[in-house]
């Protein structure tokens, strides 16, 4: 099974910044609001904490979120979403998080290839969670529709980019 010493500094940075790249690629397909983007983003923590928790989980999946746990983990997961979506404009943050997810996707297939498939599915897993966490179109939370079909489209997009689709 795989863990960070497998991967180089930067292969890493992208591992670890996978989950919320794979958050953020469904808030930026339809922002829902002030409320909307917290439910979306504590969807995200949640799939985290869930991950910790369950003794199933894969043993990457695992050194990813002991990562999270440290200062320094955070912290070069902070810089690393700083270096790679820094400046980018709202209408370009749903392909520069696909192209992220194409480029972990690689990155687990040469490098840790036993453990991909599961990854991969968690991240899948985390950006359904996030699309389900809020009502898209509402009024103050009445009306709407649980997922919009621009989250449904970036979700089908997210599948493909990660090789998830059966």
């Amino acid at each position: 099974m795989a863990d960070k010493q497998r991967f180089t500094p930067e292969e890493w940075a992208k591992i670890l910044m996978s989950p919320t790249v794979a958050s953020m690629a469904i808030t930026a397909a339809d922002p829902s609001g002030l409320w909307g983007m917290l439910k979306e983003s504590f969807a995200s923590g949640a799939a985290l904490v869930a991950a910790k928790t369950d003794p199933e989980t894969n043993p990457l999946i695992k050194a990813l979120i002991a990562d999270y746990e440290t200062a320094d983990g955070r912290g070069e997961l902070k810089e690393a979403l700083r270096a790679r979506f820094a400046g980018a404009k709202p209408d370009e943050l749903v392909g520069r998080t696909l192209a992220e997810l194409g480029e972990v996707a690689q990155i687990l297939d040469a490098k840790a290839p036993e453990d991909a498939a599961a990854f991969k599915a968690w991240l899948a897993d985390i950006s359904q969670k996030v699309a389900e966490a809020s009502t898209e179109g509402g009024f103050l939370g009445f009306g709407g529709v649980q997922v919009s079909d621009a989250e449904k489209a970036t979700l089908a997009d997210v599948q493909k980019t990660l090789g998830t689709i059966a």
